[in-house]
């Protein structure tokens, strides 16, 4: 990895990931999480003080060593136990059926192999468990669409491996996962190109 991939950007997206716009969607997407929980994309943090009550331990997935660091304070200061776990979301190392929840948020635009991933979430949720995920992507209008595609390279060079123009959607049901419920918008503060926002609870398809 670069020098920016290794210092500059876990500290650029910390700050960044902190607004208050992307607060708010964390806060909505983790209203209804319980029990045993596993995190893809861990990040610095930035969940960890929106989880419910309800919340036992949650083990959190990530390979930024750096941004974990990022995240000490909050992992102190959480109410559970929180098992920082270096690896990518396709190399989740957790026996099948182990989690209650898992929980993605701001994670699939980045993840190489996204479906990968979410099959890795779906296997290691128990049954009945839930996924709860909040996700920028590809919008419906070919207008934004259009302007996701031209700018993506430029999105993905600053921004980590970020891609403005995955169907978030999509992705899900090719996993193996159905939706319970979604919602699909525009998130405030920010261009359309990057703020079309998928925020929603699956369950594994039968």
């Amino acid at each position: 990895m670069s020098f920016y991939e290794t210092w500059i950007l876990p500290r650029f997206m910390n700050l960044m990931m902190g607004n208050k716009f992307t607060t708010e969607e964390r806060k909505k997407c983790l209203s209804e999480v319980k029990g045993t929980v596993l995190e893809v994309g861990f990040g610095s943090g930035r969940n960890l003080p929106w989880y419910p009550p309800g919340v036992l331990r949650v083990v959190a997935v990530d390979p930024s060593r750096e941004s974990a660091k990022l995240a000490k304070k909050r992992i102190a200061a959480a109410n559970f136990p929180v098992e920082y776990v270096p690896l990518r979301g396709e190399e989740i190392s957790a026996p099948d059926h182990s989690f209650d929840c898992v929980v993605s948020t701001f994670t699939l635009c980045t993840i190489p192999d996204p479906i990968a991933a979410l099959e890795q979430m779906r296997r290691v949720l128990k049954p009945g468990g839930k996924l709860f995920l909040a996700e920028h992507g590809l919008s419906p209008d070919p207008k934004v669409q259009r302007w996701q595609h031209r700018l993506n390279k430029l999105q993905n060079a600053v921004f980590g491996g970020c891609n403005a123009n995955r169907d978030i959607r999509k992705l899900v049901g090719q996993a193996g996962f159905s939706f319970d419920q979604v919602d699909q918008y525009y998130m405030q503060g920010g261009p359309k190109f990057a703020t079309y926002l998928t925020r929603g609870v699956a369950s594994a398809s039968a």
